[in-house]
């Protein structure tokens, strides 16, 4: 049990260094990836029968679709702020029908939808000088 608490110790502590050391625009990409990582392990969680972690990871996921629908600028965004955000919004829908039906179809669904997304964000990522 030790070892898996180190080990949980050394992955937050990875990931925030991630966070720390990251531009802008690879927060965004960390949020998504973080946001499908979890959705993935909801629906894996459902498979096991291990209904209290999937609903920490919906919730988990859900924080962080929040955040990246906070983030948005809708003024400067324009129509394609207004549509991440319709995004978001349909993304949080469907994580709640999951965790309310334990079904795992929507958490493979939002996992697709933010994924579509992630690759966007990269393809649109600013060049290092």
């Amino acid at each position: 049990m030790q070892a898996r608490n180190l080990a949980n110790q050394y992955r937050q502590t990875s990931v925030s260094s991630a966070a720390l050391d990251a531009s802008p625009h690879q927060l965004i990409t960390l949020m998504l990836s973080g946001a499908r990582e979890r959705a993935r392990l909801a629906a894996a969680c459902l498979e096991r029968g291990d209904l209290l972690r999937k609903s920490q990871a919906i919730s988990e996921a859900s924080a962080i679709i929040g955040g990246l629908n906070g983030a948005l600028n809708l003024d400067a965004g324009g129509e394609i702020a207004d549509g991440l955000q319709a995004l978001y919004d349909y993304a949080q829908q469907r994580l709640l029908v999951a965790n309310l039906e334990n079904d795992p179809t929507p958490l493979l669904e939002v996992d697709e939808l933010l994924g579509d997304i992630e690759s966007a964000w990269r393809a649109i990522a600013p060049v290092e000088p």
